[in-house]
This record gives C-alpha cells, sequence and structure tokens, in this order.
C-alpha cells in the first residue's frame, strides 16, 4: 500500500510518488494536446493548411480532466513544500511565499520575454499571409522590429474580433495561476496553520462513499452551467471567474488531500467504477459534439444536460487516476526521476518549439502523418535537448525551472520532487 493509504492522520507528511507520476502524465498529454492543436479545426495560434476532424475526440478525451488534475497536483505540491519548511523552523509560509515567486515567477517572465515571442511572431504571419490583419501589412512589413513592438505592446495587430496583446504568456498562463494560488496558500498557512489538518479531515469526513462523486460532480456541474456560458475562457486572470471557480479549489483540494490518507482510500476502493463512469460519459460527450458540430445550436436544456455530463467525464477520470496512481506507483524508477526533473522545463519550452517547427515543416509538402511524426519528434526532443542544456547552465536552469535559486530545503528533511 502508499503512505498516503497507509499513514496515521497527523503524522509526518512526505513523498508521493503517485503524485510525481501523475504530474509527470498530465504535462506529458498537455505536451501532446498542443501538437494536436496545430492539426485540429479549431482556432490556435498556428493552424495546419490540412485540419484533421478525426483527431477531435482524442483531443476531447483530456480536455475535461487535464488542467484540473495538474491543478490538483499543484496544490498537493504546495502542501508538501510547506510542510518540508514547517518541519526546519519557523517562518514556513514566508518561505513558502519566497520559494513560489522564485520557482514559477522567474520563469514566467522569462519565458514572457524570451520564450513565448516567437509564437506571437508565427502567429501574426500567418495573420497577414491569410489577410486577416486588419492593417492589410505583409507580413514582412508587420513583423518588422517584432521584439521591440511585442515588448511595447505597440504591434497593433489585430484580426476583425480581436487584437493580439503583448506581452502576452500563451500556453505558460498555468503558471500565473498557480503563482497566485501558491500566495493565497502562503498567507492562509500563516494565519491557519493549525487548521489545514482539521480542514483535511473534514474533507475525509464529506467525501465519504458515494458522496465522494456527487458532491463533486455536482459542484463541477454548477459552475460548467452557471458560469461558464457567461464567463468564457479568458486566461487573462483578471477576467476568468469560471477558471478559478474550477481550478482554485482543484488546488485547495489538492492542498488538503496529501493530508488526507483515508480519502485516497477511497479513490483506490473507487477506481474502477470512477473509470467505467469516465468511459462511458467521455462516448456520450463524444456523440453530442459529433451530432452537434460547431456551429449549430442544440436544445438548451441537452446543452445543459451535457455540461453535466462534462462534469462527470471531468471527475471521474480524476478519482480514477488518483486511485490507480495510488494503488501501484509506490516508487520512483530512473525514468520517473529523469521526467520529474525536466517536465517543467519541457513544459515551458515545448508550444515554442511545436509552432516554430509545424509552421516550417508545413512547407515542406511532406505525407499528412509524416509531417505529424517530424513535429512531435523535434517537440520532445528539442524540449529534451532544451533541459540538457539548461541543467548545465545555472542561470538558465532557474529560469527554465530545472533548479532553484538556493537548496530551498536541507537534505536531511524528507521533501517533495513536485515543482509545480
Amino acid at each position: 500500500m502508499t503512505q498516503a493509504l497507509s499513514q496515521p492522520q497527523g503524522t509526518m507528511i512526505g513523498r508521493r510518488h503517485d503524485l510525481d507520476a501523475i504530474r509527470i502524465g498530465a504535462f506529458a498529454l498537455l505536451i501532446l494536446y498542443h501538437v494536436g492543436m496545430f492539426y485540429v479545426p479549431w482556432d490556435w495560434h498556428v493552424n495546419s493548411a490540412r485540419p484533421q476532424e478525426w483527431l477531435q475526440p482524442l483531443m476531447w478525451f483530456t480536455s475535461p480532466w487535464r488542467m484540473t488534475l495538474l491543478f490538483i497536483v499543484s496544490g498537493s505540491a504546495t502542501r508538501l513544500l510547506y510542510e518540508a519548511y514547517k518541519r526546519q523552523g519557523s517562518g514556513a509560509a514566508e518561505r513558502l511565499g519566497g520559494a513560489r515567486l522564485s520557482r514559477l515567477g522567474l520563469p514566467l517572465l522569462f519565458g514572457m520575454m524570451m520564450i513565448v515571442p516567437p509564437q506571437t511572431y508565427y502567429q501574426v504571419m500567418e495573420m497577414a499571409r491569410t489577410g486577416t490583419l486588419l492593417s492589410g501589412l505583409s507580413p514582412e512589413v508587420a513583423t518588422a522590429g517584432f521584439w521591440t513592438k511585442y515588448m511595447t505592446a505597440s504591434g497593433q495587430w489585430c484580426n476583425p474580433e480581436e487584437c493580439l496583446i503583448t506581452p502576452t504568456w500563451n500556453h505558460l498562463w498555468f503558471l500565473a495561476y498557480v503563482l497566485l494560488y501558491g500566495l493565497m496558500a502562503a498567507m492562509v498557512a500563516g494565519v491557519a496553520a493549525s487548521r489545514l489538518g482539521v480542514w483535511a479531515q473534514r474533507l475525509e469526513r464529506v467525501l465519504r462513499g458515494p458522496w465522494l462523486f456527487i458532491l463533486p460532480i455536482a459542484f463541477l456541474a454548477a459552475i460548467r452551467i452557471g458560469l461558464y456560458p457567461h464567463f468564457p475562457v479568458t486566461h487573462d486572470v483578471v477576467r476568468d471567474l469560471y477558471t478559478h471557480a474550477l481550478s482554485l479549489p482543484a488546488f485547495a483540494f489538492g492542498c488538503l488531500m496529501v493530508d488526507a490518507p483515508r480519502l485516497t482510500s477511497q479513490f483506490v476502493k473507487h477506481r474502477y467504477v470512477a473509470l467505467a463512469v469516465a468511459l462511458v460519459s467521455y462516448v456520450a460527450f463524444v456523440s453530442y459534439m459529433t451530432l452537434y458540430p460547431e456551429g449549430t445550436t442544440p436544445p438548451e436544456a441537452l446543452r445543459n444536460l451535457m455540461r453535466a455530463v462534462y462534469a462527470v467525464d471531468q471527475w471521474s477520470f480524476i478519482v480514477a487516476i488518483l486511485g490507480f496512481a495510488a494503488k501501484h506507483v509506490t516508487r520512483t524508477t530512473p525514468l520517473m526521476k529523469y521526467l520529474g526533473g525536466g517536465i517543467f522545463s519541457f513544459y515551458i519550452v515545448h508550444q515554442t518549439i511545436t509552432v516554430v517547427v509545424a509552421a516550417n515543416v508545413e512547407k515542406m509538402k511532406l505525407p499528412l502523418f509524416a509531417e505529424m511524426g517530424i513535429v512531435l519528434f523535434i517537440t520532445v526532443g528539442g524540449s529534451v535537448l532544451a533541459y540538457e542544456i539548461a541543467k548545465r547552465i545555472g542561470v538558465l536552469g532557474l529560469l527554465l525551472g530545472v533548479s532553484a535559486p538556493k537548496r530551498a530545503v536541507s537534505q536531511s528533511v524528507q521533501t517533495p520532487v513536485i515543482p509545480v
């Protein structure tokens, strides 16, 4: 049995290999998802001239739960880091806040200045090439002096629907949100540290038996029905009520979950039921999206019903993944150790590699699957190469999330290996 299943309430909270594995898997799926975004017929930074509708069900498979699961794992990582600081002495909450600023804030700023700009460059190029740039400028003129325009928000890169706002964080929005929630967690820990264990026990009592499914699904369905139609996802932090209503509770749940072994036992116990329910709801959701593709208007009652099905899919997959991981991932492996050290860096750089490679490889007019294979291979290989370079250069390692500015926790303390 895993440590989470066997540790008594209130004992030392230590390393969670199951959460390490989940984090690696979720980020890996995110990288695959972003490669797929170039090829599905959805609006993205750049788009293939050969959109593939058959990819959509594969993309829908992880869409409901992937980011929510990452917020849960990030909340758990934040709590584990806080507990490690607390075992070292006073000032744990302050040290947690400082660690979040350096660990997440510096890669975010560096990413916005140096990693993300090529994505915007190719997006502007595509807008100019396809004639959607309102200024009517050629790609060469529109991108002249690009980085200065990008950093000073003076590009005036607009299409009929919106203007590109720069500097931007694109896929790094997740870092901004986790940083914000991490600082909030540090403030809560500073004033209510003694209550964290009590809240974890209450969470265990509330989510017993069928309530493990009923209450979270009811909440997820309520915000999907009540907020999502009126507050679409923006990832701009300020005007993103639905995303916050979904992600902040998930982060808080993760903070408490690592101190709730009986809750983890519930995940393990119900993992097969959760997987079955998740697969059925996924099939229902895909059937609905196939019958009512974008541009059609389904009955509002059916739309709300499917928003509830979306919530069932979302939570059931999360329960299944948490349960299977807690049951079967009880130790680390050399591969897990390597990926655990690199996956955060992979996440930071991967989308820029995908955009740049896809936009250029497409010009070669290769067979579709050859092109897709090349884009995926270079995305993964380039991410690994960036990590290998970054971990050998101290400053770059800090900026790409490979290392902290200093050893935040002494070697004598058993610490989490989940950096986000």
